[in-house]
């Protein structure tokens, strides 16, 4: 699987759009400073993720969303095309997250 994903940043509320295999790995990546584009903004949390079946399609959408706007953005992840809409599951008035299985830890 490929995804492609849009981190925001608790800092400034700013987003950051990617590709990765394993997505949570990458945020891990993010947050631990080891990419100099969103090291300033740190800490980032997953805002949305699309999954392909194939590396082309993803790096194609990737490109079609470093061009959405900030409204764009959050008008998308609460489309269907996001697949954390559908999958993740808010515990508790604290809204923790609960990764779901298709998303793996590494």
């Amino acid at each position: 699987m490929f995804y492609v994903y849009i981190i925001r940043s608790e800092k400034d509320g700013s987003f950051y759009k990617g590709f990765s295999l394993q997505p949570l790995t990458r945020l891990q990546q993010h947050n631990n400073k080891e990419s100099k584009y969103t090291a300033a903004k740190i800490p980032w949390q997953l805002f949305h993720i699309e999954i392909f079946d194939n590396k082309t399609t993803a790096l194609k959408r990737e490109i079609v969303l470093k061009k959405y706007s900030h409204q764009q953005i959050v008008a998308l992840s609460k489309s269907f095309k996001n697949q954390l809409q559908h999958d993740i599951k808010y515990q508790g008035l604290g809204c923790s997250p609960v990764i779901p299985n298709w998303l793996g830890t590494g």
